[in-house]
């Protein structure tokens, strides 16, 4: 299967980078094809709800966003990873997310997976899984399983904990 992790960490080698490259390892070893995008890497302009890509089916902005639609389209699998701030996903992560308007009708039908991280426990991270989850699923995506990185802050801490084998599993089991 096709498989593209969208990274929306400000923080490269971070803790969310981390899992999504267990997730990565396992879906590697599973067979899959694997491709990472990390949004910190990308130029990506905010939405300015012109909504000539209504008409068009493009956006009108020129930046890395329409690369990310044409892999996010021909992907089997997507997952989604952003550490927690304030309470949600990143802005790197939410900018992406609104730029996903041109093509959300084709983005349907795949299997989907959340990475989320941030120092506190899963009710501290609740509402950026749900929001990440939610919006895929409303993309027709269902969401199979959310990686909790709770507790880590420091890059790194996440090595060693639950979440780095559920990430590995995961990807692992793609597709079963």
């Amino acid at each position: 299967m096709n498989v593209l992790v969208i990274n929306g960490s400000p923080r490269a080698k971070g803790n969310s980078d981390i899992l999504c490259d267990e997730f990565i390892r396992g879906a590697e070893e599973a067979g899959h094809q694997v491709e990472k995008i990390s949004l910190r890497e990308k130029k990506i302009f905010p939405c300015k709800a012109c909504y000539a890509c209504f008409r068009t089916g493009s956006c009108v902005q020129k930046d890395d966003m329409a690369e990310i639609l044409r892999k996010a389209e021909k992907a089997d699998v997507l997952l989604l990873a952003s550490p927690t701030y304030f309470l949600t996903m990143s802005g790197q992560m939410k900018v992406m997310i609104d730029r996903l308007l041109p093509k959300w009708q084709g983005l349907g039908g795949k299997e989907a997976y959340v990475i989320v991280t941030g120092h506190d426990g899963k009710n501290g991270l609740r509402r950026n899984a749900e929001d990440l989850a939610g919006i895929l699923e409303n993309l027709g995506d269902p969401v199979r399983q959310v990686i909790w990185g709770e507790h880590v802050w420091q890059k790194g801490e996440v090595i060693g904990t639950r979440a780095m084998e559920e990430a590995y599993l995961a990807g692992k089991g793609i597709g079963k």
